[in-house]
């Protein structure tokens, strides 16, 4: 199961509106403080400074201001974060309004159930007298002792967080204890469901009773956290008030009805022969006993907790902030959860063992709870007054937490990998807390953490019904019993186990959903076990070991090897190792790392079959499905990467050069793992091409369809400064044709090596790579930016060419070189960076936000992963990126990428930021080399572009989750078909001229021969292919350069067949008549006055002659030229 992500508070807007109207407060005054503000807000709300005379500015501050500041030096990173927590207590809290809702719904509903009819005294078994509604129980075995009848409740009390005080939004629940008549139970009820089946008549008849309200508007069951033994009843008010409380009525048995030593642990009270009809041994049912008990104590804990609440201020807060934090985490709700009542025990819990002092603040309440949360095994109170014993608790549950009374342990239902997943979370918590490169109040208290976002795998057990053979397989009888039937929470924690044990170092981490509670109308039966949506299970890989193809297990003498063999089955064989040793081994085969990353789920389908019974169809693995976008690149980019390093060797160690090289630098995207489509080894087809007349290389047959694209791989050489270099810009331009030349003449003799030289690079033909080799001199850009005044003095001007060339010869080394570093320390970190481009390159994003921006984008999620752990999938990390780029506040943040650690302080860079907004880039970067320029967003994208882009990641999102969340195979290209709806007109291309075809989104069946052979291909030697040749986007630019003051022109860079056509609406108003200015317009006269507008036909026109045999055909959408 994965249910939908918890809903941002209602007024997720408003509190942002809140915190921020509070920010824009210069001063912020407490409620004691004597000093008036004038004027703070204008009649159009705007917010003012306030007005000070100069005496109650100068005015000393007052006890209390100064135990303020002092809090908010000492327990936050600034005064923000207070001001968010308390603006967030602020939002969450109940109004008053609300409350004199509830007060008044409650009291209508209690009123209305003091006149509950009687009935006659009746058999268990018939539930003839009911009509209209059903019975709340699936009634398992059929049969049950005991007569029943109707009364009036004998009292009805208001429990759980409403009366004490720690109710939150947006989901208001009310919770009403109506107490049954001590004549309707009979002491042995305890044994065989007799008590559970009373309760759930009783709960029939009063929603029978309730269904005749009008104030009521609408009736519906639920159960109790997953728990079917405690159906309870849904009551909402009729009207538009339905939406803002819930009414849950619990059925609960007088206080003193039964003795708590009756539900010992290791006690039996569902007997064997009643639930199977076959005598046997009486195990004991301590998930049944608690259940029973927990019924006997919600008044108990109430007065509980309002005498620890009454000594603690700030408890209601504290446990606020603590449910706030379990709901974005989803653990609140469903079976076995960790909800808002055991959040209120533990903090009741922290301040009766004096773990936090009783004076402190909400802040410092949750921080002690979630270190405690993280730090302790399985935590227990301290009120063991009398029997059973802390080690009898822990026998019969994977995780204690024994109530004040002694006897009920609250987290009876928890599993142990619930418990390891709250410790995860809460240890997590706190280590991004003190970070101050982090928003902690964001990544703490407001960021949804769906398990898809969150778990690096996960995978779906759908046709929940095949858990019943599983119980049959692992011989859990008694547990069913225990568990009353309910065969999925038996199950579960042993299928849980079995994973656990297969994967082992595999993973850090395995949690599985929570069973949510189900909820069903009065007049229905309820739901069956089997209905249940499907269970989730998420991982949290450990890279080191996940993908790795061999599992070892211990030598073939070893006693454990039968233990090995046991797990494994028939996968288990004897290997024997290079090492000499001959031990128990599992091999998974796998032809590539995309394919390694299927592991995981052939060794769950394995162990699942082979001991749950749990067939290959029951699961549904949600990985690995977007692989279809960009195929397998890992091994292609290693290639390149091995070829540049031995080219880069080749370099460094050349004779007979003038000057020595100081440095080779990948400038390239394929050598920092990043391109969507890493270059790969071509080994040409002669009989395609014709030769040029200086042998030098290839061009194309005219009747053969475009060659294969070939990337030239950039690689910038430094040579070492000299007295010899020139100072004037031209001359150094020369002697760098000069070294390019010269390294020709060196790389042809001394490897081999075909190449071509020009004045600005050198292409090198090796391996099937081509490597475009660029010289720098270090000077060169200072160079460019001197110019002389007309009084002979030097002065330095910065200027774009010399940025251009920083660009190329400085800034992309360094981002090749640092990313590259990224990868070797995260595996999947260039596969999410090439879902990342391909997404934008199919939506038409990708030359408005760059490649190198897209990689920045995708690296702070890896190095400010916060709330998560960095990613260790390709698929999370994507729909990260997705989320990254729709939801980031880009207008008043900038984006930090903290590479290599570098950045300490950043609030200086924030307030540079602010300082300086109107004239920095609409989407600002900031790296340790980049702090005030933003240079890979400093052109683009526009503030049109970059919202476009953030609604199409948005909706991409929302696409994406729904169709991972449904458990069937879908298409999963969907997201990448970029919608075409709002461009006037699109410009069809002949898909025998795009080079890059066989890369597109929903690529053709059949391909075109692209001039290449299979096969490997020659390390050196061979003509010259044709390099760097794409006529689509040669068409585009001539296109842009032509008619980009009237349009714009957008394509999918990797195999789009469409180019889409955008007009400009400012160019479409009519200009007074100039001769100059007559490029693709035509004249009209109006009363006398001539005026031009463009000549929308023509220009198709040109679109079509200057793509002849490149474009197919012409389609206009809308008729926007018509002025």
């Amino acid at each position: 199961w994965h249910h939908k992500l918890p809903l941002a508070w209602p007024p997720h807007e408003e509190a942002a509106e809140y915190i921020n109207e509070t920010f824009a407060l210069s001063a912020k005054q407490s409620k004691d403080s004597k000093r008036k503000a004038k004027g703070t807000v204008s009649d159009g709300g705007v917010l003012r400074p306030v007005k000070l005379s100069k005496k109650e500015l100068y005015k000393a501050p007052t006890v209390e201001e100064l135990n303020q500041l002092k809090e908010a030096e000492n327990l936050f990173h600034c005064s923000i974060l207070k001001m968010q927590m308390e603006e967030l207590l602020k939002e969450v809290a109940l109004s008053e309004h609300r409350k004199k809702l509830v007060d008044s719904f409650v009291q209508q509903i209690t009123d209305f159930l003091q006149c509950v009819p009687e009935s006659e005294v009746v058999e268990l078994d018939d539930i003839s007298w009911l009509s209209g509604v059903e019975v709340p129980f699936l009634l398992v075995p059929s049969t049950a002792k005991g007569k029943f009848h109707m009364e009036p409740p004998a009292s009805i009390n208001l429990v759980g967080s409403y009366p004490l005080g720690t109710g939150i939004k947006p989901k208001v629940s009310v919770d009403l204890a109506v107490t049954i008549p001590a004549s309707i139970l009979h002491p042995m009820d305890a044994i065989n469901q007799r008590y559970s089946r009373k309760r759930a008549l009783y709960l029939a008849g009063l929603a029978r009773h309730l269904s005749f309200a009008k104030c009521v508007g609408s009736l519906h069951y639920s159960c109790l956290h997953g728990n079917r033994l405690r159906p309870i009843l849904l009551l909402k008010p009729p009207g538009n008030d339905s939406s803002k409380v819930t009414l849950r009525i619990h059925a609960i048995p007088p206080p003193d009805f039964l003795k708590p030593s009756r539900f010992h642990p290791q006690k039996n009270n569902i007997r064997t022969e009643w639930f199977t009809g076959v005598a046997n041994t009486e195990p004991p049912t301590p998930h049944y006993n608690s259940t029973v008990l927990g019924d006997h104590l919600p008044l108990s804990h109430l007065q509980f907790l309002s005498a620890i609440s009454a000594q603690c201020p700030a408890f209601g807060e504290g446990v606020a902030l603590l449910k706030v934090w379990l709901r974005q985490r989803e653990l609140d709700q469903g079976a076995g959860c960790f909800c808002g009542f055991h959040a209120s025990m533990l903090m009741a819990y922290l301040l009766s063992t004096h773990k936090v002092g009783k004076t402190m603040n909400p802040y410092q309440l949750l921080r002690n709870a979630l270190n405690f949360l993280a730090v302790s095994r399985s935590y227990s109170s301290i009120y063991l007054l009398f029997l059973p014993s802390l080690p009898e608790f822990h026998a019969a549950f994977s995780v204690v937490f024994v109530d004040p009374s002694g006897h009920l342990n609250l987290l009876a239902d928890m599993t142990a990998f619930t418990y390891k997943w709250i410790q995860h979370e809460a240890s997590l918590s706190l280590t991004f807390w003190d970070d101050p490169t982090v928003d902690g109040f964001q990544a703490l208290l407001m960021t949804p953490k769906s398990m898809l976002r969150t778990y690096d795998n996960v995978f779906k057990l759908v046709n929940l019904v095949k858990l019943q053979t599983s119980c049959k397989k692992l011989l859990l009888l008694n547990e069913l019993m225990d568990h009353s039937g309910n065969y999925v929470l038996t199950a579960l924690p042993f299928v849980l186990s079995l994973l656990q044990r297969g994967l082992g170092e595999r993973i850090h981490l395995l949690v599985h959903s929570l069973p949510q509670d189900p909820e069903w109308p009065v007049d229905s039966a309820p739901p069956k076990h089997k209905d249940q949506p499907p269970l989730s299970i998420g991982l949290l890989l450990n890279l080191e070991h996940a993908l790795s193809v061999l599992e070892r297990g211990p030598p073939a003498d070893n006693p454990k090897a039968a233990e090995f063999r046991q797990l494994w089955g028939s996968r288990s064989q004897l290997r024997r190792f290079q090492d000499g040793a001959i031990t128990e081994a599992v091999l998974w085969s796998s032809n590539s790392i995309s394919q390694r990353r299927f592991i995981v789920l052939k060794i769950i389908t394995h162990l699942l079959e082979l001991h749950a019974d749990i067939p290959n169809s029951c699961i549904m693995f949600v990985g690995g499905q977007l692989d279809v976008v960009i195929g397998c690149g890992e091994e292609e980019s290693l290639e390149v990467v091995q070829s540049y390093d031995d080219l880069s060797k080749k370099l460094w160690h050349l004779k007979d050069l003038p000057l020595s090289i100081t440095s080779v630098q990948g400038a390239h995207q394929a050598l920092r793992y990043t391109q969507v489509f890493p270059p790969v080894p071509v080994r040409l087809d002669y009989s395609f091409f014709d030769k040029k007349k200086n042998h030098l290389g290839l061009v194309p047959k005219e009747d053969q369809p475009c060659p294969c694209y070939i990337a030239p791989i950039k690689v910038i050489v430094h040579m070492e400064g000299s007295g010899k270099w020139p100072s004037e810009p031209k001359a150094i331009r020369h002697v760098k044709a000069a070294f390019h030349i010269c390294l020709r003449e060196l790389l042809c003799k001394q490897h081999n090596y075909r190449c071509h030289a020009t004045p600005g690079y050198l292409d090198v033909w090796k391996d099937g790579l081509v490597f475009r080799i660029q010289v720098a001199y270090h000077r060169e850009p200072q160079i460019l930016r001197e110019s002389l005044t007309p009084e002979g003095m030097l002065i330095y001007r910065d200027n774009a060419e010399a940025q251009a060339l920083e660009l190329e010869t400085l800034h992309k080394p360094f981002l090749t070189s640092t990313l590259h570093g990224l990868q070797q320390q995260y595996g999947c970190f260039g596969v999410v960076c090439r879902l990342a481009k391909r997404w934008l390159a199919s939506q038409f994003l990708l030359e408005d936000i760059r490649e190198e921006a897209a990689d920045l984008l995708v690296a702070s999620l890896f190095l400010h992963p916060a709330p998560f752990t960095p990613p260790s999938s390709p698929q999370v990390g994507f729909l990260r990126f997705l989320h990254l780029l729709s939801t980031f506040d880009w207008k008043n943040n900038p984006l930090i990428v903290n590479l290599n650690g570098k950045l300490t302080g950043i609030s200086y860079i924030k307030n540079d930021f602010v300082a300086s907004r109107e004239s920095l880039p609409t989407m600002f970067i900031v790296t340790p080399s980049d702090k005030k320029v933003s240079v890979w967003t400093k052109e683009a994208p526009s503030v049109q572009m970059l919202q476009r882009a953030i609604m199409l990641a948005a909706e991409s999102l929302r696409v994406l989750e729904t169709q991972l969340d449904s458990g069937e195979k879908q298409d999963m290209r969907v997201a990448f078909r970029p919608p075409l709806e709002a461009y006037d007109v699109l410009i069809h291309l002949d898909s025998k001229q795009v080079p890059l075809l066989a890369k597109a989104v929903d690529p053709p069946v059949n391909t075109f021969r692209r001039g290449t052979h299979g096969g490997q291909p020659f390390a050196s030697g061979g003509a010259l292919p044709v390099i760097d040749y794409d006529p689509v986007r040669l068409y585009m630019s001539e296109l842009r350069e032509a008619f980009g003051d009237l349009a714009l022109f957008f394509y999918d860079l990797y195999g789009g067949t469409v180019i889409a056509v955008l007009w400009k609406p400012t160019a479409f108003e009519p200009k007074p008549f100039k001769t100059s200015l007559m490029n693709a317009r035509r004249v009209e006269v109006n009363d006398d006055v001539a005026t031009t507008v463009p000549n929308v036909e023509a220009i198709l026109q040109d679109f079509r002659i200057i793509g002849e045999g490149l474009v197919k055909r012409l389609e206009l959408r809308t008729e926007k030229w018509v002025v």
